[in-house]
């Protein structure tokens, strides 16, 4: 039997981007199936002479209360395999997408934008409680979701979970989809220091202050140890992405010089992290 993934969320928090990004990685996928027919071309899909081995339903957000939960209900008793994806997004960013984009927001009756999402976000409480992962798309850009989808449903095992580090300044705000969160602001500042400042947490100066502290030592050993257990744990219970994120000031010297650190280690046990440096360019 194939793989079933069902893409959903609001309206405007990435799902036709998602989409793209799996076909490109060899999905076959399916958007925009009346929810009356939807579980008879699942059927279809996935059933044992289905040609393909990986298939993604993209459902639209509900314009009809209880529509959406409804679908995922009965795709449930077609595939003990179907993984439900919820993209979320802030209602800021929302707006400010769909003022950019000059299109209106798809819900009906709403007085305005804002409202529209305030809707939507309500009616699909239900659908976001029961989804098997909820990714926020407030703070990435195509790009970062290509890469996210990538990390997730690029391998051969799309099950596995696969880990990411993030480095980002508290200043800048903290990122929502984070599973593990560590400030490193306890650590000496090398923005303090003159010919550190210009510098960042990549180049080998900063790096040597910042991880020749004994307290940053004392930290890297302890998280490395404490991950050790945690992500063999994580696989236990089915969890399929885990994501840590590393905080400083303002996302430039500390956090993105633990974050290397870190993942080197991570890398020394066999797990391959992906890293991004958020707040790096700032």
């Amino acid at each position: 039997m194939s793989d079933l993934l069902v893409i959903t969320g609001l309206s405007g928090a990435g799902r036709s981007e998602f989409s793209s990004d799996l076909e490109d990685l060899g999905w076959f996928v399916i958007d925009g199936l009346p929810s009356d027919i939807l579980t008879k071309v699942a059927d279809l899909a996935v059933g044992p002479d289905s040609p393909w081995d990986r298939v993604a339903f993209s459902l639209r957000a509900d314009t009809v209360e209880g529509e959406c939960l409804s679908a995922l209900e009965d795709l449930r008793e077609v595939s003990n395999r179907m993984r439900v994806v919820f993209l979320d997004c802030s209602t800021d960013e929302l707006v400010r997408r769909y003022k950019d984009s000059r299109r209106p927001h798809p819900f009906p009756e709403a007085s305005g934008i804002e409202a529209g999402v305030e809707a939507e976000r309500l009616m699909m409480q239900p659908v976001r409680e029961v989804a098997d992962l909820v990714i926020d798309t407030s703070d990435i850009n195509v790009h970062d979701l290509r890469d996210k989808v990538t990390e997730l449903y690029g391998g051969e095992d799309d099950r596995q979970m696969r880990t990411s580090i993030t480095s980002f300044g508290f200043k800048h705000g903290v990122p929502r989809d984070v599973d593990i969160l560590l400030d490193c602001r306890f650590i000496p500042n090398p923005h303090w220091v003159d010919e550190l400042r210009p510098l960042c947490g990549i180049d080998e100066p900063v790096q040597g202050f910042v991880l020749g502290q004994e307290i940053t030592s004392t930290f890297v050993n302890q998280l490395e140890e404490m991950l050790s257990h945690l992500l063999p744990a994580y696989v236990a219970q089915g969890k399929a992405y885990v994501s840590v994120a590393f905080g400083c000031t303002g996302g430039r010297h500390r956090s993105v010089a633990v974050a290397e650190a870190v993942a080197s280690r991570l890398r020394d046990r066999g797990v391959e992290p992906t890293v991004r440096h958020r707040d790096l360019d700032r």
